[in-house]
């Protein structure tokens, strides 16, 4: 998976590529066979939510540019797998889940897999979490509509990055790139990409404020 599907395509960062290699993603997708676990595509984990594609997790990650020091927060927990990646590469890991079936399976995980700086909240990842922000980098695991949470840019340090899934249809997304820099943020478009879309606590698809 990591020679064929990662570094194949470009991905370069060793410390990336070494946990990735690192952390068994079978253990992340529990309606998918193990053997098929390392395969080239989304799969699904309940609740209309998926784990994204190998590739997709090593290049949102590479964007973040993590470093050891850093403190980062994630939008999305999902299945863990994105989570657990940011963990073995960063200082203190936050991350807010708003499915509480996913929720309470990725932080028994999490334990079993004894990640020590990883703090899970189940709820709306729209407001951020202020309390401990702000943070270094910020990734979102679920598509917004127009641009990223006002909430969330906020709570980047000066030279902090955000990287986002952002557009309304599932064939029409590009990951973003929001990075602070002295007082004002930059904005980059990168990859097409597909995710399922960011929901607020009553369900409905969050469209960006």
């Amino acid at each position: 998976m990591v020679t064929e599907q990662i570094l194949g395509r470009g991905i370069r960062d060793k410390r990336v590529l070494q946990a990735i290699g690192a952390l068994p993603r079978h253990l992340f997708v529990p309606y998918t066979k193990p053997k098929d676990a390392y395969r080239d595509g989304p799969l699904p984990i309940g609740h209309g939510q998926t784990i994204s594609q190998p590739f997709i997790s090593a290049y949102m990650t590479t964007l973040l540019a993590p470093q050891a020091s850093h403190r980062v927060l994630e939008i999305g927990t999902g299945s863990g797998y994105q989570t657990a990646l940011l963990g073995m590469l960063c200082r203190q890991v936050h991350s807010i889940e708003i499915i509480a079936e996913h929720y309470v399976r990725a932080r028994k995980l999490l334990a079993h897999l004894q990640f020590k700086n990883v703090h899970l909240r189940l709820g709306d990842g729209h407001d951020g979490w202020p309390e401990a922000a702000p943070f270094d980098g910020i990734v979102v695991t679920a598509a917004a509509r127009d641009k990223a949470p006002a909430r969330l840019l906020d709570q980047l340090v000066e030279g902090g990055r955000l990287v986002i899934p952002i557009g309304h249809a599932l064939y029409d997304q590009q990951l973003v790139i929001y990075t602070r820099q002295k007082n004002r943020l930059v904005r980059k478009e990168d990859l097409a990409v597909r995710f399922v879309p960011l929901i607020y606590s009553d369900q409905k698809t969050l469209a960006g404020e």
